[in-house]
Formats: C-alpha cells, sequence, structure tokens
C-alpha cells in the first residue's frame, strides 16, 4: 500500500481491463517518472476523449459526429451489414480493406453467465435497421467463441423471417499456424469451410 494519491492512481489503473495490480502499480510509477507535459497531455486526451466521442446514431461504432465515417461514406454498400460485437471489431475488419459495407455494433455477446441477454445489446436496433428491406446479406461477424456463435444463432433465427441471406465469417486455421497445434473446433470448422482451388 502507498500514501494517498499514489494508491488511488493504482487503484484507478487496476480497474482497467486486462490491467491487474503489478501493472497498474508499473503505470503509475511510469506517471510519476514523466514530465509534466506528458502527463497534461495524457489527461487531456482522457478528458478530451470522454467530452467528444460518442456512439454513431445509426451502427453504434464509435463516432466524433451523429455518424461514425463509414455510416456517413456514400461510397459504403448500405444493402450489406456485418454484425460484429464491439467497435474495436470493425478496426479489425476495416484494417483488411475487403468489406466495403456497413456495420452493426451489438455492444457485446449474449453471455448468460456474465447476466448479458439480448435485451443488453443493440439487437432491436439492428432490427429496426433491417424492417425497410434494403439491406439484402447480413454478416455476422462476432467472435468466435461460445457467446459469440450463440449471439449468431440467436441473431440468424430473429431475422430468417426476413428473407435475408445470412452469411458468418469462416473460420479455420490462421496463416503460418502448424496443423499438430490447432484444437479440435478450430480444425473441424478448417475442415467445413474448405474451398476449391482454381488451378
Amino acid at each position: 500500500m502507498y500514501e494517498g494519491v499514489v494508491q488511488e492512481l493504482i487503484d484507478e489503473l487496476g480497474r482497467l481491463p486486462g490491467v491487474g495490480p503489478k501493472s497498474a502499480q508499473r503505470i503509475a510509477f511510469h506517471i510519476l517518472q514523466s514530465e509534466p507535459a506528458d502527463v497534461r497531455r495524457l489527461a487531456r486526451a482522457l478528458t478530451e476523449v470522454k467530452e467528444r466521442v460518442r456512439f454513431c446514431s445509426v451502427c453504434g461504432n464509435v463516432a466524433q459526429e451523429e455518424r461514425c465515417r463509414v455510416c456517413a461514406d456514400p461510397r459504403r454498400d448500405p444493402a450489406v451489414i456485418c454484425v460484429v460485437e464491439e467497435p474495436k471489431d470493425v478496426v479489425a475488419i476495416e484494417r483488411t480493406r475487403e468489406f466495403r459495407g456497413r456495420y452493426h455494433v451489438l455492444g457485446g455477446a449474449i453471455s448468460p453467465i456474465d447476466g448479458i441477454g439480448p435485451d443488453d445489446l443493440r439487437i432491436r436496433e439492428l432490427l429496426a435497421r433491417l424492417a425497410d428491406g434494403s439491406v439484402t446479406e447480413l454478416i455476422l461477424a462476432t467472435d468466435p467463441n461460445l457467446e459469440g456463435e450463440a449471439t449468431a444463432t440467436y441473431l440468424a433465427r430473429m431475422v430468417s423471417p426476413m428473407g435475408l441471406r445470412v452469411t458468418r465469417l469462416a473460420s479455420g486455421l490462421p496463416v503460418g499456424g502448424d496443423l499438430e497445434y490447432a484444437d479440435e473446433v478450430t480444425l473441424g470448422r478448417a475442415f467445413e469451410g474448405r474451398r476449391l482451388l482454381d488451378v
């Protein structure tokens, strides 16, 4: 235990996801040893992100305006929506430069253990976006884990009466991976998702 504000800083840093007590202590002492101008810049960035950043009124992605840059871009295909769990997933998909449609951020995944049900996610907003019939394909890009699979299955059942084309991102072996290290589920999905080679 440290005195006063030092312990308060360590406690607050320790509340961040992925930051344990030792990491919180290291970060706190890094801040203590930093130049005052660097600390002010960090404090200003934290304050500004809370004041200026919001969630897109259309898709739920992080935005500085009413709509995020993807929803505001007229070149994006409004007929294809990719459903993801978190804004960080949008960034990951955008880095591939493969997807030219729009997104819908759920804000998590169905997880009964954590007390997160369908009503806690942005599913109603998704259904409202699909109601006018302009969307032709829904890509379910939730995480390939138990919660992500449950969420994808739930969404697929919800939208099946709408007659949409519902697809799921393929999953399987990573590039550069070795077969011997792949678990059974990953290897099984790689077999299910195999494709014909054009020679």
